[in-house]
């Protein structure tokens, strides 16, 4: 079998002619093979091509999880364009900054996403709109921005309708622009929150995109116990990095991606049991919903065993320590196969296996850069990113285990603690559905370790539950604060994601209950087995 050239046409067409007729994608409502997905993106492409747009093109595309993303994102791609996922979490005010910081040319979208009227969030975005008379758009909030291409009518004198029958470049066209789409062309610009008031947009080349994903089939065959026809429920949001991991993934070897507009428990546990998935990808958040659903007992779900046995989070499979495998990021594609790693301390010295320190990447495997910044900006004098995650490695094991961030950690009477060494402790315990680690602040200790847990039964003894915490953990380590939750009281961000901000706060205006059960107890303890500080 010839390997493709590293572009994501290439990929596409790879795929289309080895395994064509299996299943890429299925919805509740829709269905798409490889062959299919390759013949409706060309038909697209060919569109795009005779609507001008071509190499280099920013080209937003605003739809929810599903076939129609996936087209024309594989659209966008063979003509050489570059993708700019838009977030369907997005307020107006965010779709109007990530139009102009990202110079969006295009614009892509359906008349409605999920609940939202598509034409209405893009006039509170850019109020100009509804003064444009053609679809040829002048806009001095989004200066590039020329045309909105809405997929189905919206009756906007600003909106470009896309009619499949309209005229179209020939075929032998498009496959001469795909020739000269190259591994070192810009694929897609993927958009994160940071340090800063505004998204940072994460750009990467076809090349690096290509490689990345290309250890993901056999990732997530590994960690979901999948054989060789997997079918993986994705709850990762396409817009971000790990959605596109795992589209992109699914294009080296057949994994058929079953996909929910929306996280929603009962639509993903039916398609779950239509197609017999054989595991999941997603926040733990999610699973821990998935399993509290009323009808989760009586589901079928022999095909995806890690679902009812498996541990919440899939990056804590068969983990030596209790901290999980790096999930790796946004500036590494989703991928650290073909990334250089250093592991430093604080004087940027690599320490030895078995001590945390902070990860520094860089090579074919890392972004070009940031959209809008100098590399000097970006990268040291050597090429290196400074990550801000702190992980170690241990002797024989080449995965790297996650500490935290920086940001993260807890000072604790001038003591770091890390919030995923405590919660995978609490978590071991049986009468423990779930607990979450944040640091609260105290006028003696600087920060107090606080732990919400949520019980896997109607009652919870708080006091032999810091008893036994204490037995496993160094004193400093031990949460003083106990705070009793429901899953439902639990704050997750719409993308299903833990948001650990909104908890603090849930926990310092009291709005959950709580105990102090800081003794003379607590004063002594032991280390957990782990890797060194």
């Amino acid at each position: 079998m010839s390997q493709p050239r590293l572009t994501i046409p290439a990929l596409l067409e790879y795929s289309a002619r080895e395994f064509g007729d299996q299943t890429y994608l299925a919805t509740p409502t829709d269905r798409l093979t490889y062959r299919e997905a390759e013949q409706r993106s060309a038909d697209l492409a060919r569109w795009l091509l005779a609507q001008g747009v071509g190499k280099g093109t920013r080209v937003g595309l605003f739809f929810p999880n599903g076939a129609e993303w996936v087209t024309w994102w594989l659209a966008v791609s063979r003509v050489g364009a570059v993708a700019v996922p838009l977030s369907t979490l997005y307020a107006p005010a965010e779709i109007a900054k990530v139009l102009r910081l990202a110079d969006i040319g295009l614009l892509i979208a359906p008349s409605e996403v999920l609940t939202i009227d598509v034409a209405e969030r893009l006039e509170a975005a850019l109020p100009e709109l509804a003064g444009q008379q053609t679809d040829r758009l002048v806009l001095t909030a989004a200066p590039y921005l020329r045309r909105i291409v809405v997929t189905q009518s919206s009756g906007r004198r600003w909106a470009t309708p896309h009619d499949a029958a309209a005229p179209v470049v020939p075929a032998d066209i498009l496959a001469a622009v795909q020739q000269e789409v190259s591994p070192a062309d810009l694929a897609v610009m993927v958009h994160t929150s940071g340090s800063t008031a505004d998204p940072k947009g994460v750009l990467h080349t076809h090349g690096t995109l290509v490689r990345q994903t290309s250890t993901w089939p056999d990732a997530i065959r590994a960690v979901t116990g999948s054989g060789a026809h997997a079918r993986i429920l994705c709850a990762m949001p396409f817009f971000w990095i790990g959605g596109l991991l795992a589209t992109t993934g699914a294009l080296h070897e057949p994994v058929t991606l079953l996909v929910i507009p929306r996280l929603d428990a009962e639509t993903a546990l039916d398609l779950v049991e239509r197609e017999q998935a054989t595991g999941i990808v997603g926040w733990p958040a999610f699973t821990q919903r998935l399993r509290e659903h009323p009808t989760f007992p009586d589901r079928d779900l022999s095909s995806a065993p890690m679902l009812r046995e498996g541990p919440l989070d899939i990056a804590m499979t068969d983990v030596p320590d209790g901290f999980p495998v790096h999930r790796t990021m946004s500036e590494t594609a989703g991928g650290f196969a073909y990334t250089q790693m250093r592991i430093v301390d604080d004087d940027q010295n690599p320490v030895p296996a078995g001590t945390v320190g902070e990860l520094l990447v860089r090579g074919i495997g890392v972004m070009v850069g940031y959209n809008k910044r100098e590399r000097s900006e970006t990268f040291d004098d050597d090429g290196w990113y400074h990550t801000g995650d702190r992980v170690y490695r241990s002797d024989g094991d080449p995965r790297l285990f996650y500490v935290g961030r920086t940001s993260d950690l807890i000072k604790a009477a001038g003591a770091n603690v890390s919030p995923l060494e405590v919660e995978s402790v609490i978590e071991q315990f049986p009468d423990v559905s779930q607990c979450i680690v944040v640091g609260i602040d105290d006028a003696v200790r600087g920060e107090e370790v606080c732990a919400v847990v949520v019980p896997a039964g109607s009652q919870i003894d708080m006091q032999s539950l810091a008893t036994r915490t204490r037995d496993q953990l160094s004193a400093y380590k031990v949460p003083t604060r106990w705070v009793l939750a429901t899953s439902e009281q639990i704050p997750i961000l719409a993308s299903g994601k833990l948001n650990r901000k909104a908890l603090r706060t849930l926990v310092m205006d009291g709005t959950l209950s709580q105990e102090s059960l800081r003794d003379d107890a607590a004063q002594v303890g032991r280390h957990v087995r782990g890797p060194h500080r």
